[in-house]
């Protein structure tokens, strides 16, 4: 167990290196640099040639990046030049932010998707189980984005029950304790709905053939047999061994998660991470740019491990 976990770190940390190297080569690669956002003609050149020498834009990429990748070693992701302050802090203060969003989305995916699936199974092949099942599939076709973009139209400017974009509302901002909570509980519905929605249907679609395949066996049939009703025998003994697999399948579903929380922060203008690293890929804030990536693969990896652990606790037959 010590030696696949080893294994693992391992592969992570070379698949962290890699991303970290393309997106350095992608940057660097791109046309103009920060010193464009100069537009004012009275600042002279040889102040815009200062502050490229200041920022390390003088020297070549290859020296660039074996100093960034030094730091980084180090801890040291750099200095935001559009924040103008350490890398470390500007995400510190954006990744809780990602967090609250991401997590409660992935709540309402594998919440919402179980749910859907024990009511799937009520009535197999069914009216409701064929509805629910092109309902899932679409939800799953469509990308976060356009489902953020319905949903704002709908119930922010068609029926504006819910605000469109930020954190919290100005009144909120100046509030404390329930007021304020509840404030950001109105903001959070949408972005929540538009991450966790398009998972669900996958959860829904998954668990249900699990579901199916475990009807069938034999210990369910024997806990039938001694008296225990469709229902129990669903939840209380079917359920538990069909979730095993949805561990590797939420595991799986991270790299997406992360992206699409990303993408949705965007659109409802949320505070987090992806709104940071736009901003820097608008502002061609390469420090910045960098350490998001980096902590953004960093988040998939662990939250990988994670998952692969999880379903070795769950199953013994898979330390084997």
């Amino acid at each position: 167990m010590v030696r696949w976990l080893l294994r693992r770190l391992g592969a992570g940390l070379v698949l962290v290196w890699l991303v970290a190297t393309v997106t350095f080569a992608l940057v660097s690669a791109a046309p103009g640099d920060i010193t464009q956002r100069l537009n004012d003609p009275r600042i002279p050149p040889a102040a815009r040639q200062r502050w490229r020498r200041d920022f390390g834009l003088d020297r070549p990429w290859p020296v660039r990046y074996a100093v960034w990748l030094r730091d980084a070693a180090m801890g040291d992701l750099g200095y935001s030049w559009l924040n103008h302050r350490k890398v470390l802090t500007v995400l510190g203060e954006a990744v809780p932010n990602t967090l609250a969003l991401a997590g409660l989305g992935l709540l309402l995916e594998i919440g919402g998707g179980v749910a859907l699936a024990i009511v799937q199974l009520r009535r197999p092949h069914g009216k409701g189980d064929r509805l629910i099942t092109l309902a899932s599939l679409s939800a799953y076709a469509l990308p976060p984005f356009l489902v953020a973009l319905a949903l704002l139209y709908l119930f922010s400017f068609r029926l504006p029950l819910f605000p469109p974009s930020h954190m919290f509302s100005p009144a909120g901002e100046l509030q404390h304790g329930l007021p304020r909570l509840l404030d950001l509980a109105h903001h959070l519905i949408l972005p929540v709905i538009a991450i966790g929605i398009t998972g669900m249907g996958a959860v829904a679609r998954y668990l249900r053939g699990s579901l199916l395949d475990e009807r069938s066996q034999h210990y369910v049939l024997a806990a039938r047999a001694r008296g225990a009703s469709e229902r129990r025998a669903l939840l209380a003994h079917a359920l538990p061994n069909a979730l095993l697999p949805l561990i590797t399948m939420v595991g799986m579903s991270l790299p997406f998660l992360v992206s699409g929380s990303l993408v949705i922060e965007v659109v409802f203008s949320w505070p987090g991470m992806g709104q940071v690293m736009y901003n820097a890929a608008l502002g061609r804030d390469v420090p910045l740019l960098l350490g998001g990536t980096v902590l953004a693969t960093v988040a998939v990896v662990a939250g990988n491990l994670i998952a692969d652990i999880a379903y070795a606790i769950a199953d013994p037959r898979v330390r084997l």
